[in-house]
């Protein structure tokens, strides 16, 4: 295979590579041999920091030699993973740090074990800041990555890494997380679907990272149909995982060809946290993105639900001063020695020594308190079926300001909430919500518009509806392979 055909085939979605390998049209082989030639391409964005080559040959040749008849759609379909709450044993696993430049993973995460078990070849890790701490990639272990879009906006974080790649055409979907909007915000950055599923869709198992129900895993993808092919592939619980969801009626790829009874969604544009106001650009995208919900027959209406910012904003400070300490053991265990200064960044640093003096008494209200917060939100949103907000409050951020200490955690985050607004209270809530690429700057950078609900299945079909109504897959950045 050429480059010239290796870029063409950017342009197809994993479903539709997946497709190619099932009728014969190319092999898993040809398929990962692209891939590598466009990562090649585009290695200047530093979204991919660990070459797993040789295992996905390996890989792809187990493919193609077996061909399983009942082999899913996404068999052969080339693949990266975040390096961060996608563990795969024997390969390394830094997690942003310093601290554990040399550490391998022992084990094989349930996550990844889904993904191998659906056919998807993995050939590499993507960039993410340390303990994905931060909503922008650029951790001083690999260095920024570079957002396709426009080498002075940030791709976003914690799964930056994934999103340049999938935004540049490197791969269809690569794998994320989302503790705070750490899918959602690189989606907004980088003009793709990022969804964010609802608290207990996934395991998290054998992982040390989900921050008490607040952190999940899925993808970042340029189709609704990847995404809702992804999340059959990783929908499920483990034996003793301590958040479970209900399973779908319907598998999400047979969902999204449904279309949804009339959804009442509420619309808000201003923040739930104190901050300037929301760009004009951002609210105007939200409010256009409500007009086509209404064009196609949902019911929209003005208003929003309340929570306290400030004990929102101090729990999740709490969650994450004792989530570095894990950060720590684990870089101490893996040293056998004490990490140096220099080893963790200055706002991990910020983290892990308030984390050491936390009190179990703060960490358990910290806890009541969210689930307080969840139970205000939902009973706030009664009535209504969807919440339909911004991203990110603003175009793009920025590098430089979403990863800078602060002083204290709480001034951390009181920095990037003023900048993500809505994205936190899904987590918080456990909620699912969605982020499309529905806006652009007058520049034409990419603006995310967010959807929640307390289940996916609505969101991917209501996205369904708004990429046939608002098409944004054939939209290429600066940076494009191709």
């Amino acid at each position: 295979m050429d480059f010239t055909q290796a870029t063409e085939l950017a342009d197809v979605d994993a479903v539709g590579q997946g497709a190619l390998v099932a009728a014969g049209q190319l092999t898993a082989g040809e398929l990962l041999d692209a891939a590598i030639m466009r990562l090649e391409a585009a290695r200047d964005l530093k979204a991919v920091i660990c070459d797993l080559f040789d295992r996905g040959r390996a890989q792809a040749a187990e493919l193609d030699a077996s061909r399983p008849d009942d082999s899913g759609p996404l068999a052969g379909v080339p693949f990266l993973l975040k390096d961060l709450g996608a563990s795969l044993a024997g390969t390394p696993e830094a997690m942003g740090s310093r601290a554990l430049r040399t550490h391998v993973s022992t084990e094989t995460s349930w996550l990844v074990d889904r993904y191998l078990s659906a056919g998807l070849v993995v050939f590499g890790k993507t960039n993410t800041p340390e303990w994905g701490n931060h909503c922008t990639t650029e951790p001083s272990l690999f260095g920024p990555t570079a957002n396709p879009w426009s080498p002075s906006i940030t791709p976003g974080g914690s799964s930056g890494g994934s999103a340049s790649a999938v935004a540049a055409g490197v791969v269809p979907a690569a794998s994320g997380g989302d503790g705070t909007g750490s899918i959602r915000v690189p989606a907004s950055c980088c003009g793709l679907v990022g969804l964010k599923t609802r608290r207990g869709r996934s395991s998290h198992t054998p992982g040390r990272h989900s921050l008490e129900g607040l952190a999940v895993a899925h993808a970042l993808t340029r189709t609704v149909r990847d995404s809702a092919a992804l999340l059959d592939v990783i929908a499920g619980s483990a034996p003793g995982d301590p958040y479970t969801a209900p399973p779908p009626q319907l598998p999400y790829s047979d969902a999204i060809g449904e279309t949804p009874p009339a959804q009442r969604i509420l619309l808000a544009t201003a923040s739930p946290f104190p901050g300037p106001p929301t760009d004009p650009a951002v609210v105007a995208a939200v409010e256009n993105t409500a007009r086509l919900l209404s064009d196609i027959g949902h019911h929209i209406e003005n208003g929003a639900p309340t929570i306290d910012p400030d004990v929102v904003a101090d729990a999740i400070a709490v969650l994450h001063t004792v989530s570095n300490v894990g950060l720590y053991r684990l870089a101490a265990d893996h040293l056998g020695r004490e990490p140096a200064d220099d080893e963790f960044e200055p706002s991990t640093w910020v983290m892990i020594r308030e984390g050491f003096t936390t009190t179990g008494a703060a960490y358990a209200g910290a806890i009541d308190a969210i689930h307080a917060q969840t139970r205000r939100f939902a009973a706030e949103m009664a009535g209504f079926d969807v919440l339909l907000v911004p991203t990110l409050l603003t175009p793009p951020p920025p590098y430089a300001l979403l990863d800078q200490p602060r002083g204290t955690t709480r001034a951390f985050f009181d920095v990037e909430f003023a900048t993500t607004g809505w994205t936190s209270l899904a987590n918080v809530s456990g909620w699912a919500a969605i982020s499309l690429p529905l806006g652009t700057t007058d520049d034409g950078l990419p603006i995310g518009v967010q959807l929640m609900a307390p289940d996916e299945t609505i969101l991917l079909q209501l996205a369904a509806q708004l990429e046939i109504a608002a098409p944004w897959a054939d939209c290429h950045p600066p940076r494009w392979v191709g």
